[in-house]
């Protein structure tokens, strides 16, 4: 597709550069230790955005360190000049963007990793420490439904958001990424009409994945859509009523940069704005705790369905829906 049609800029995640993992011991090469390890991120970007939430909801200001980046990169292809000798120093030659979000070492000035899922379970299990009252982000037996969760988010919401409303696109595949798109919409809404959250009593990072993703459907893809689509998305009030709750909460509120994220957008969007601009779902600043939100802050085995997007080997247990 040319760079014309394109509606967002693309938030479904590349095939990352550095897997590295966090071990438990020496063996592993990377292990935990206090204010061994770096990240960079933008809250601007999704993938930043979880990570933040994650480091805030741990504690770990102390023993993860941030380097917060600029709201729009400033190199080519999505990437930040400061970040281009720790790829170069992992790998030679090193030709792609050097994009964030970053798990670095201080120790050896190399980058650990650049996948969220793995840099968020990481921080979650192998740098969060023991204290009794923090968050147990990846409950026991919970792991094939938070991936689950992030299957459903990349794909049954942000990529069907952006097919729905993607310049140029035939007009039945538009209508059929939307109609994915409500009926997750609608599923979800059932599933959170008597419980706080996605999977239970308590906070995990299946909602920080929800969350974000809720984020760039209100301040991204909206933009794209249609004014009765937007409608259509907004009418769920189990779910949006949620999205407020986290916005209120500090761990979530305090990383969300409106301002960084419309930059962000349309410095890369090429794509053509639509009635559903003009259709806000959430005052999202309203809602954040503290009364304002950040500005200018410096994946399991998948297979094609249907409606040709991507669902989860392990599926979340949501009611089915007839709806559009």
């Amino acid at each position: 597709m040319p760079a014309a049609h394109t509606p967002t800029a693309l938030t479904l995640p590349s095939v990352p550069s550095f897997r590295g993992r966090i071990g438990c011991d020496e063996s592993s090469g990377y292990y935990a230790v206090p204010r061994r390890y770096r990240l960079h991120l933008t809250p601007s970007c999704p993938h930043c955005l979880r990570i933040a939430i994650t480091h805030s909801l741990l504690g770990l200001d102390e023993a993860v360190p941030v380097v917060l980046l600029p709201a729009v990169p400033d190199a080519p292809g999505g990437g930040y000049s400061a970040l281009r000798p720790l790829y170069e120093a992992g790998s030679h030659r090193y030709k792609g963007p050097a994009a964030a979000p970053v798990l670095s070492d201080t120790w050896t000035g190399r980058i650990v990793s650049t996948h969220t899922p793995d840099i968020l379970s990481d921080l979650a299990r192998r740098l969060s420490g023991d204290a009794p009252d923090g968050p147990v982000l990846y409950p026991h037996g919970a792991e094939a439904e938070i991936e689950a969760v992030e299957h459903l988010c990349a794909y049954r919401i942000d990529r069907a958001a952006q097919h729905a409303g993607q310049a140029g696109a035939d007009a039945t595949a538009r209508r059929t990424a939307l109609g994915s798109l409500l009926r997750t919409l609608v599923s979800l809404e059932w599933r959170l009409a008597d419980q706080e959250f996605l999977l239970g009593d308590e906070p995990t990072a299946g909602d920080v994945w929800l969350w974000v993703s809720l984020v760039q459907l209100d301040t991204v893809h909206r933009l794209h859509l249609d004014a009765a689509a937007v409608h259509a998305v907004a009418d769920h009030p189990h779910l949006w009523s949620y999205a407020r709750r986290l916005a209120a909460h500090p761990a979530f509120g305090r990383h969300l940069d409106l301002d960084g994220i419309a930059r962000r957008h349309h410095a890369h969007c090429r794509g053509l704005e639509a009635a559903g601009a003009a259709v806000q779902i959430l005052d999202w600043a309203a809602h954040i705790a503290g009364g304002g939100a950040v500005r200018h802050c410096p994946p399991g085995t998948e297979k094609e369905d249907p409606d040709g997007f991507m669902e989860p080997k392990h599926a979340l247990h949501l009611r089915p829906s007839s709806s559009a």
